[in-house]
C-alpha cells in the first residue's frame, strides 16, 4: 500500500512538473527570440543591400521583412512602430511581393508596382503613405509599372529571392521563416532573429531594443 502510494505521489510529482513546463512554454519560451550563430554574414549582408526603407533614426536598428496584405505585419507596424521609434530605433521595412503558388498570383499589379519602386526609391513617405491606404483601393499612383518592366520585374525577384535565401539560412538557427520577419543586433552584438507573427513576442523585442 504505501509503495502504491508513494507511486501516485510520484506521478502527481511529474504531471505538475509537466503541466508547469508546459505552460512556461506556451506563456513564455515559445515566444521568446532566437541567437542566430550561423551564417550571420551572409544574412546581415543580405539584408544590409536590400531595397529597406526606413526614418533614418540613429538608435540601433531592425529590419523588418514585410508584405502589404499581412494581418500581423500591419498590427506591428500600427503598435510597436511608434514605441520603436520613439526609443530611436530604426524600423527598416523591406517589403515583399510574394511570388505566385500554382500558378495564381499573391500579389496584385499594384502592389509590385510599389514595392519595386521603394526598393528603387528608398522613400519612407511611399512607405508611409501605402501604409494608411487599402491595400484593396490602393492603385500605385504615378508610380511606373513594375510588369513588362525587365528591371523591376528584377527587382521583385530580387526581394523573392532575399526570402527563399534567408529562409533555410534561419532554418538553420531554429527559426520559422514567417511574416513579420524580424532581425536585429542587441548591444553586446548578437544577432536576434524573431517570426513576430504573435503578440507575445512583442515584448521581447521591445525590451531588447529598449523601446
Amino acid at each position: 500500500m504505501r509503495r502504491f502510494l508513494l507511486w501516485l505521489v510520484l506521478i502527481g510529482v511529474v504531471v505538475v512538473a509537466g503541466a508547469v513546463v508546459f505552460l512556461m512554454w506556451d506563456l513564455d519560451w515559445r515566444w521568446r527570440p532566437a541567437t542566430v550563430t550561423k551564417n550571420q554574414a551572409e544574412i546581415g549582408q543580405a539584408l544590409d543591400q536590400s531595397g529597406w526603407v526606413s526614418p533614418h533614426l540613429t538608435g540601433p536598428h531592425v529590419y523588418v521583412i514585410a508584405f502589404r496584405n499581412c494581418p500581423a505585419c500591419v498590427q506591428f507596424e500600427q503598435t510597436e512602430f511608434p514605441k520603436l521609434q520613439a526609443a530611436e530605433v530604426d524600423t527598416r521595412v523591406i517589403m515583399i511581393a510574394r511570388a505566385d503558388v500554382n500558378g495564381q498570383p499573391l500579389s496584385t499589379p499594384a502592389e509590385r508596382a510599389t514595392v519595386a519602386e521603394l526598393w528603387v526609391g528608398r522613400s519612407w513617405k511611399l512607405f508611409q503613405q501605402w501604409s494608411l491606404a487599402s491595400p484593396q483601393t490602393w492603385t500605385a499612383p504615378a508610380i511606373p509599372p513594375a510588369d513588362g518592366d525587365a528591371a523591376r520585374t528584377a527587382v521583385i525577384e530580387a526581394g523573392r529571392g532575399l526570402v527563399a535565401n534567408l529562409t533555410p539560412q534561419l532554418r538553420a538557427n531554429g527559426v520559422r521563416f514567417a511574416y513579420p520577419m524580424l532581425i536585429w543586433w542587441t548591444k553586446d552584438h548578437q544577432m536576434r532573429a524573431c517570426a513576430c507573427t504573435n503578440q507575445q513576442s512583442w515584448r521581447f523585442v521591445e525590451k531588447e531594443l529598449g523601446a
